[in-house]
C-alpha cells in the first residue's frame, strides 16, 4: 500500500508538472485570434490530473498530498472554465468556474495550510514562509472567484467575497507585520470604488438581453426585411477602456463590464450546483476530509437554442493605440462574411482631460456615449481634439488613436461606439 502510494502520488507530481506547463502556454495566449488548442491541452491534462486524485485520493493523502495542491488544481480548471467563457462567451463555462470556485471557498482549501504551519495535521505541516505563499494564493483565488461572481450577478456572495478578503488581508498582515502588503491594499481600494459604483444595479434585472423583455424572435422579421440578401449577425466585439483614475477591479473596467454584459442573453434555463463528496461505498462524506471531488451537475437547459449565441469578445487592458490596431486586423483576419464587428472604446481626448465624470460613476452611463449619432455641432471641435488619448500620463502622439486609422476596417460590417468627449470626431463623413 505504501509503495503504490508512492507510485501514485509520484505519478500525479508528473502529472501537475506537465499541466502546469500546459496552463501556462495557455494563460501567456490572448484570448483572441486563435489558441484554442492550448486551452484544449490544458484543460485535458487538468481533467487527468483533476480524476486521479479523486481515483487514488486515500493513497495520495496517505503520500503526503496537501488539501492546498487539492485545491490549487481545483483553481487552475476554475481559471481555463473562465477563459472559455471570454474567448466563446459561453455560460455553461463561466457556471462551471463558479462552481469550482464556490467548491474551492466552502471546503477551505487553502485556508487549511495556515492553521497548519509548523503541525503534522490535516493540511499537512507547512512551514511560515510557505504558509505565506499559500496564503497569496488564496487571496488570487478569491479576486478571481469575486470576478466570476459580479458576472454573473450573485450579490450575496460578492458582498461576503469582499469583506472575506478584507478580512483576510488584515489577517494576513497582522500574521506578517514584516511583509509588504500595499498592492493588495490597493486592490481593496479598487474594489471598494468598483462596488459603490456598481450597486445601482443591485436587485435589478441583469444587464444581459433577457427574452422575456428583449424578444429576439419578434425582431427577426424586420431584421430580415432590411437584409433581404444578406443577413448579418454580431460575432466579434472588442472592448477596450484606457482612462486615468478609472474605476475597475483586476483588469476589467466598470465600462468594459458592463459592456461584456449588454452584449449577452440571459440564460433561460436553470442550472443546479452540486459539490459533494464521496467515499468508496458511495456515501457522503465528512467534508473537511482531504478529498477533492467536485461533481458538476448542469442543467442542458442552460444553453437555449431558441437563442442566438453571444458574441464572441476580446477585452483589452490599456492598450496602445498599436497594440488595438494589432488586436483588430487580427481579428479580422478571420472575420466571415455575415459577420459584425463591434468596436467599443472608452478613453479620453486628451492626457490632460481630468476624470471628474468619473466619481459619478462609469463614463458609459452618460448619453454621448453613442459616438455614431453625436449631439455636437459640426463646427463645435478643432483640430486638438480630433483623437482619443491612449496612454499614461506624459506620453507623446503615438499614443493618439485617430478616425484615420480605422478606415481600414470599415470594409467590414462595423458597428462603432466611442465613449469620449471627442466622441464627435469619429462622426460619419466628418473627417
Amino acid at each position: 500500500m505504501a509503495d503504490g502510494g508512492a507510485g501514485a502520488y509520484r505519478e500525479f507530481k508528473a502529472l501537475a508538472e506537465a499541466a502546469d506547463r500546459k496552463f501556462a502556454r495557455a494563460r501567456d495566449l490572448p484570448l483572441y485570434g486563435g489558441g484554442d488548442h492550448h486551452s484544449r491541452k490544458a484543460f485535458k491534462a487538468y481533467t487527468r490530473l483533476w480524476r486521479l486524485q479523486q481515483e487514488r485520493r486515500r493513497e495520495l493523502v496517505a503520500a503526503g498530498l496537501r488539501r492546498w495542491e487539492i485545491g490549487e488544481v481545483a483553481s487552475r480548471i476554475g481559471q481555463l472554465y473562465y477563459a472559455r467563457y471570454l474567448r466563446a462567451a459561453e455560460p455553461r463555462s463561466l457556471v462551471g468556474a463558479y462552481v469550482f470556485y464556490e467548491a474551492i471557498y466552502s471546503r477551505g482549501y487553502f485556508g487549511a495550510a495556515a492553521a497548519a504551519v509548523g503541525t503534522d495535521g490535516g493540511g499537512g505541516g507547512v512551514s511560515r514562509h510557505q504558509a505565506l505563499l499559500i496564503r497569496y494564493k488564496e487571496l488570487r483565488f478569491i479576486a478571481r472567484f469575486l470576478v466570476v461572481a459580479m458576472l454573473m450577478r450573485r450579490a450575496e456572495a460578492v458582498d461576503h467575497l469582499a469583506a472575506r478578503l478584507r478580512a483576510l488581508v488584515e489577517e494576513t498582515k497582522a500574521a506578517y507585520p514584516k511583509t509588504n502588503f500595499k498592492e493588495w491594499k490597493q486592490v481593496l481600494q479598487e474594489l471598494g470604488r468598483f462596488l459603490k459604483a456598481d450597486g445601482a444595479y443591485k436587485g435589478s434585472r441583469s444587464l444581459r438581453y433577457d427574452n422575456l423583455f428583449d424578444s429576439y424572435p419578434s425582431n427577426l422579421v424586420s431584421i430580415a426585411r432590411f437584409h433581404s440578401k444578406r443577413v448579418l449577425k454580431l460575432k466579434e466585439a472588442v472592448l477596450t477602456s484606457y482612462r486615468r483614475n478609472e474605476i475597475k477591479f483586476t483588469e476589467l473596467t466598470l465600462d468594459t463590464f458592463r459592456m461584456l454584459q449588454c452584449l449577452e442573453w440571459e440564460p433561460t434555463g436553470s442550472y443546479q450546483i452540486a459539490a459533494k463528496e464521496l467515499t468508496e461505498n458511495g456515501t457522503v462524506s465528512d467534508q473537511s476530509g482531504p478529498s477533492g471531488l467536485i461533481d458538476i451537475q448542469l442543467s442542458t437547459e442552460i444553453s437555449d437554442g431558441s437563442l442566438p449565441s453571444n458574441p464572441q469578445k476580446a477585452i483589452i487592458y490599456h492598450p496602445t493605440a498599436a497594440h488595438l490596431l494589432a488586436v483588430l486586423a487580427t481579428i479580422c483576419e478571420e472575420l466571415s462574411q455575415d459577420s459584425i464587428l463591434l468596436i467599443y472604446i472608452s478613453a479620453s481626448g486628451s492626457a490632460e482631460q481630468s476624470f471628474a465624470s468619473q466619481k459619478f460613476g462609469s463614463s458609459s452611463s452618460r448619453a454621448r456615449a453613442a459616438s455614431a449619432f453625436p449631439t455636437d455641432k459640426p463646427n463645435s471641435h478643432n483640430s486638438s481634439d480630433n483623437h482619443l488619448w491612449l496612454g499614461p500620463r506624459g506620453s507623446g502622439g503615438p499614443n493618439n488613436l485617430y478616425p484615420d486609422d480605422l478606415i481600414p476596417f470599415t470594409r467590414y460590417p462595423l458597428f462603432l461606439v466611442i465613449d469620449s468627449e471627442n466622441s464627435h470626431a469619429f462622426k460619419a463623413g466628418h473627417t
